[in-house]
């Protein structure tokens, strides 16, 4: 017995599922929702929470530092500065629970993109990984993804967004890159979040500080990155 043959409509709507469901519609949906968060960005200008206060002024507690730290993951996923969020965290909540609502929102943020780059953009992006370059750092990410994301975090030459999407194309599983990013982002986030905090004193010595571990770590991020560079460029 011959089975009847699938109705045009039918055939029809298989099709074009199977093209909004194909590697690069995916891809092209990722590539808009990025455009349309960096356009919003620009638009609302979230470093105007510094200047305005906390917008839930009637929140206060571990509900308000839980608002935040979901704010803050969805605004470090639509590439707002991490920098600017941690001073405020530090501004609005003091240095224990600012960090704790700066920390939170980091893996929150981290594992949004992280999830949306291996959903929506790992399948298309990974045939053109091509290159020595590319092909190194895919290597290094997929067979040694705790520690290579543990380096980039601890060293912030590489901007967070990007960080999050190189990591969702490689094999890098999530418990590695979460705990990773928990980790690594730690001393960097409480130095912003300790100057956010006494940004009213800047001459105390926990100000002074802050500052000089920020610029340390930006100067350690600029010579490891200029010598993984002369070391590609020579090998």
């Amino acid at each position: 017995m011959f089975e009847p043959a699938p109705r045009p409509s039918t055939a029809l709507a298989v099709r074009c599922g199977r093209v909004l469901l194909s590697p690069w519609s995916r891809l092209a949906l990722l590539f808009t929702m990025l455009a349309t968060a960096g356009t919003l960005v620009v638009l609302y200008e979230p470093q105007r929470l510094l200047a305005d206060g906390w917008p839930a002024a009637r929140l206060s507690g571990a509900a308000a530092v839980v608002l935040f730290a979901v704010g803050y993951g969805a605004c470090t996923a639509a590439f707002v500065p991490r920098p600017i969020l941690n001073l405020a965290a530090g501004a609005l909540f003091g240095t224990q629970a600012g960090l704790v609502a700066a920390v939170a929102g980091t893996v929150l943020g981290a594992g949004v993109a992280f999830t949306l780059g291996r959903v929506l953009g790992q399948d298309a992006l990974r045939p053109l990984l091509r290159g020595r370059v590319l092909t190194t750092v895919d290597r290094q990410l997929s067979d040694h993804g705790f520690r290579s994301m543990l380096a980039v975090r601890l060293f912030p030459g590489i901007p967070f967004a990007a960080a999050n999407y190189c990591a969702a194309v490689s094999r890098m599983g999530y418990t590695p890159f979460l705990l990773a990013t928990a980790v690594g982002t730690i001393p960097n986030t409480a130095a912003y979040v300790v100057a956010g905090a006494r940004a009213g004193s800047p001459t105390s010595p926990a100000f002074l500080l802050a500052m000089g571990f920020i610029v340390a770590t930006g100067l350690i991020a600029a010579v490891v990155a200029w010598r993984k560079r002369r070391a590609l460029k020579a090998g």
